[in-house]
C-alpha cells in the first residue's frame, strides 16, 4: 500500500496536514497521537498477561490432579 511513496508524496502530504490543522496546533496533534499510542501499548500489553493468566487447564494436568494421591486429612496433593 504504502511501497511507492516518496518524499515528494510525504511533503505534499505534510503541507496537506498543516493546512487542515495550522502550524500551532501539530504540536498538539502529535501529542495527543503519542499519548493515544502509549495507551494502546499499554493495553495491549496488560491484555496479553491476562490471556496468559486465564489459559485452561491442560487435560493433562487435570488427570494428575484428580489421580493425586490424598493425605491423611483428605485433601490431594496438588500437581505444580
Amino acid at each position: 500500500m504504502f511501497q511507492n511513496l516518496t518524499g515528494w508524496h510525504l511533503l505534499i502530504i505534510l503541507a496537506i496536514v498543516m493546512l487542515l490543522f495550522g502550524a500551532g496546533k501539530l504540536p498538539d496533534l502529535a501529542r495527543s497521537v503519542g499519548q493515544s499510542m502509549r495507551i494502546f501499548r499499554n493495553e495491549m500489553s496488560a491484555d496479553a498477561g491476562a490471556r496468559d493468566a486465564s489459559q485452561p487447564v491442560t487435560v493433562a494436568e487435570e488427570a494428575l490432579e484428580m489421580n493425586a494421591p490424598s493425605d491423611v486429612t483428605g485433601t490431594t496433593a496438588s500437581a505444580t
